[in-house]
């Protein structure tokens, strides 16, 4: 069963967070990306908490900006290092009682989720025992290739979008017509793997309603973007490898059909991630999620079983 668990962070912002499973036991955390909210990893937080798998304590918060969440007017209020500190602060919360206080079992994260969560794993790798990323590109090879790959310029030009102060009052217009092709290019309301209907419209828009302007400034608080004229954006930013460096042991998890972020994001990917296994994932977008929740839950649930295996004296 979901339950809905505001967390006050000592920091003084409010994460309303969606749990299943009993506090206590060893800790998953999911992280959501843009436009999404902490809905999308009900099926995972079910499945994960039963106790035929794992039993694990499974907790999504709405990022900073989202849903429920403090959602501060203030575009430098979600620059990396606030983000960082939300999910630093949460981490501490969430695992107080569990047999590894401070530690979860693994950060699974997925878009601006995961963009979060690779910063984290860099800057603070005792936090996780593991981190299992879906389709969100690590810093380096996103700025590679946002600075010199025409391909990835184009692919990533909403950005530059979603970066303007006028963004979230045009997304809101006429039921949120510039926010459903964000699914629907990519299949979400037709083909075999269609998952967009009318009830998880609704269950959007009654998100998209309590405002737009959190998500909106993930971009516009953020150097990747693609270059223009007016802004060098990501052709200006330089990423030294050892602040960036992820060493916690990573599953990499990718939709091979995400027009967003094509598999050129992976190439290379191990210089900044040592201990990787990548999983490319034929027939699935950057909304994998929704669209092959199943693989998707074998996937992590291979990853935890071997970790746990490897603990586990023989």
């Amino acid at each position: 069963m979901i339950q809905m668990l505001p967390i006050e962070l000592p920091h003084g912002i409010r994460l309303n967070c969606r749990t299943a499973g009993t506090p206590g036991r060893p800790v998953l955390l999911f992280l959501h990306g843009f436009p999404e909210s902490a809905f999308v990893w009900d099926e995972l937080l079910r499945h994960f908490s039963r106790p035929e798998q794992g039993a694990w304590y499974c907790v999504a918060p709405n990022l900073r900006g989202f849903e429920k969440s403090s959602s501060p007017d203030e575009v430098g209020a979600y620059k990396a290092r606030h983000l960082v500190q939300d999910i630093v602060a949460l981490t501490t919360a969430i695992t107080a009682g569990s047999p590894t206080p401070g530690r979860l079992g693994a950060l699974i994260a997925h878009d601006w989720g995961g963009a979060v969560a690779w910063t984290v794993a860099a800057q603070h790798p005792t936090l996780m025992e593991q981190l299992i990323i879906l389709n969100a590109p690590h810093p380096g090879p996103f700025q590679r290739e946002l600075a010199h790959n025409p391909a990835q310029q184009a692919a990533s030009a909403y950005m530059n979008f979603l970066a303007r102060p006028d963004a979230p009052r045009l997304l809101a217009e006429n039921d949120f017509a510039r926010l459903w092709p964000f699914f629907t290019n990519m299949a979400a309301d037709s083909g075999p793997q269609a998952w967009l209907t009318d009830a998880v419209r609704e269950q959007y828009r009654e998100v998209w309603r309590h405002g737009l302007h959190g998500g909106c400034h993930y971009y516009g608080a953020s150097p990747l973007r693609p270059p223009t004229p007016q802004d060098p954006a990501a052709a200006a930013v330089q990423l030294p490898l050892d602040k960036v460096m992820v060493r916690v042991p990573t599953r990499v998890i990718w939709g091979l059909g995400d027009t967003a972020l094509p598999p050129a994001l992976l190439e290379g990917l191990d210089t900044w991630v040592p201990d990787l296994d990548v999983v490319q994932v034929a027939g699935a977008t950057h909304w994998i999620v929704h669209e092959q929740p199943v693989e998707v839950i074998r996937l992590i649930a291979e990853r935890l079983n071997a970790r746990s295996a490897q603990r586990t004296p023989s």
